[in-house]
């Protein structure tokens, strides 16, 4: 598109005033050098080519050509013997050359160094300005990307919540429904009397689970739980069955080893908090360890007060300087996927585990199994006082 006429006519005007200036820069110089009575060619060279480099770093080639041109007829009528245009001697004409020469070539030169470092910095902002578009573009694709990131944690996050609730509720509704089915309040249900007892059992035992998985998402870490733990002596044998049997569908891809000593004493425990404790390890386990593998229970005496309960498995392992930290809650391993993408968790079963034992006086800790790969988790759960051990009350006096 062309320019419009007034402005084309501005453009050459001031072009043309560019040409007037640049020839104009040498009055000054002769000027000056004829008041001080400066009349040696030696001298007065060297001046003009200056202004002839200066015209061309800031005006260009064509004002330098025009500047180096009157330089040249002003060294030549002033500065060259006789004064005005006639010269004569062949050393005279070689230094007017030679001026001509050096003029244009030091004017083209300048000129060119000018525009290569107008070129440059023209670069320069090019490429800051497409970095600038680089960078814009990294963000808001990270952007992107964390917003992506961000909706498959929530979807991961819904699907673990969704299954972990799930479950007690659905053994609750089995029982219910049950219980219903058979007219469990009618005179003449199909029902036994044991039967019913079991039934409500598993409502109220899946209940407490299902209260203590909400438990464990609203309250603070290390808090003392909200309802008070019942401590009775258990057999170890009874809540280790009682949690194989709660387990026994996500190990049913494993092979399990159960190894219990007979002669370890009754516990003083909560036993259904324990039970649940066990079916949080095997669930771990069974995620996280190939399936065919083995996942070993072990118990034993740990010192004259403790017993020690063990439950290790053959799958990747937890790093050691993680081990704290995947009893902090949502915190997950990173890189570590459960085998079953159905069943993924959200980094609650240990914190809640933790929460357990520890209210009960037992302690929990994540170590390196005896063979040397896989993670074997062991918690240590306080023995059942024999009547005799037992503080005698204090006697009150009569009146």
């Amino acid at each position: 598109m062309r320019a419009p006429i007034g402005a084309r006519s501005y453009n050459q005007v001031v072009r043309w005033l560019k040409y007037v200036a640049a020839a104009a820069t040498v009055i000054p110089i002769v000027t000056v050098l004829r008041l001080a009575s400066v009349s040696d060619s030696g001298i007065a060279a060297p001046l003009l080519l200056l202004d002839v480099v200066l015209v061309a770093r800031f005006g260009g080639t064509g004002p330098a050509l025009v500047a180096a041109a009157s330089g040249a007829l002003a060294y030549s009528y002033y500065f060259l013997p006789p004064e005005g245009f006639g010269i004569e001697g062949a050393e005279d004409w070689i230094a007017f050359i030679t001026f001509i020469v050096t003029a244009v070539i030091a004017g083209g030169l300048a000129s060119r160094a000018e525009r290569r470092a107008a070129e440059a910095q023209e670069g320069r902002r090019e490429i800051e300005r497409l970095y600038q578009e680089l960078a814009n573009a990294f963000e808001r694709a990270s952007e992107a990307e964390a917003a992506r990131r961000n909706e498959q944690l929530k979807a991961a996050l819904l699907d673990a919540l969704t299954h972990n609730l799930r479950t007690p509720l659905t053994s609750i509704k089995a029982a219910v429904t049950a219980l219903i089915g058979a007219g469990a309040w009618s005179p003449v249900s199909e029902l036994s009397r044991e039967g019913r007892g079991e039934l409500l059992q598993v409502i109220d035992e899946e209940s407490d689970r299902l209260n203590r998985f909400i438990e464990g998402l609203s309250t603070p870490d290390r808090a003392e739980p909200a309802h008070p733990m019942y401590l009775r002596r258990v057999r170890v044998e009874d809540v280790v069955r009682s949690g194989l049997n709660r387990a026994e569908t996500v190990t049913r891809d494993h092979r399990v080893v159960v190894s219990v000593d007979e002669t370890l004493p009754a516990l003083s425990v909560d036993a259904a908090s324990i039970t649940e404790v066990i079916y949080i390890l095997l669930d771990n386990a069974s995620k996280y360890a190939p399936r065919g593998t083995t996942i070993t229970l072990a118990a034993e005496l740990n010192d004259d007060r403790h017993v020690r309960l063990t439950v290790s498995d053959e799958g990747p392992g937890i790093p050691a300087d993680l081990r704290e930290r995947v009893f902090e809650k949502f915190f997950r391993v990173p890189s570590r996927e459960s085998h079953d993408p159905h069943r993924g968790g959200i980094g609650l079963g240990l914190p809640i585990g933790r929460r357990l034992v520890e209210t009960q006086a037992g302690r929990i800790w994540i170590e390196t199994p005896a063979a040397g790969r896989g993670t074997a988790v062991t918690m240590t759960l306080p023995v059942a006082l024999e009547p005799a051990e037992r503080p005698a009350p204090l006697a009150v006096a009569a009146k």
